[in-house]
């Protein structure tokens, strides 16, 4: 195969040179994405094995389950910025941002891991429709993979929100 052989680059559309500054634009918010998924990863790991007591092992095993759906958009974020010919940024570029998802003092306070896991997935669906808002006739790919995730965020969501209310009505929270 020569030079000859290879296909220019394309003269519309995000991956066009005429979108360079969107197309970087968006690959810093998927990059941002990327690491916040990456960093949830880490804290649901974290919050799977920790907490003690009976009533946090269904806690635990909702975090258990999140944590492949976590890591596969991950996936998801690093595959769509290689796509948009940017790279996928290594763990020095990485900052912790998640202080609300530490490990509470006591392991029995199910409730901060709660509260944390509601905080982290409202930062990420509040990201993702920036993201999803940016891409608006200027990339329909990528917003519609991020349209895919900001669903499944706002379904664990949802599901926390359930549990918070159970420990709010029972008055442990």
């Amino acid at each position: 195969m020569t030079s000859s052989d290879i296909p220019s680059a394309p003269t519309a559309g995000i991956l066009s040179e005429d979108h360079r500054y969107a197309r970087e634009q968006i690959i810093e918010m998927l990059q941002q994405a990327y690491f916040m998924e990456l960093e949830t990863v880490m804290s649901y790991l974290t919050n799977s094995i920790n907490p003690d007591g009976v009533r946090a092992q269904e806690i635990k095993e909702s975090l258990d389950e999140d944590i492949q759906e976590e890591l596969g958009h991950a996936q998801q974020f690093a595959n769509r910025i290689k796509e948009l010919y940017g790279v996928v940024p290594g763990s020095l570029e990485f900052k912790a941002e998640q202080s609300f998802l530490q490990p509470p003092t006591e392991q029995t306070d199910v409730v901060h891991v709660i509260k944390g896991v509601i905080q982290a997935e409202t930062g990420a669906i509040e990201h993702y429709a920036s993201i999803i808002e940016f891409c608006d006739d200027v990339d329909l790919v990528t917003q519609d993979m991020v349209i895919a995730i900001q669903r499944d965020e706002e379904g664990h969501r949802r599901l926390f929100e359930g549990f918070l209310r159970e420990y709010q009505a029972e008055g442990r929270a």
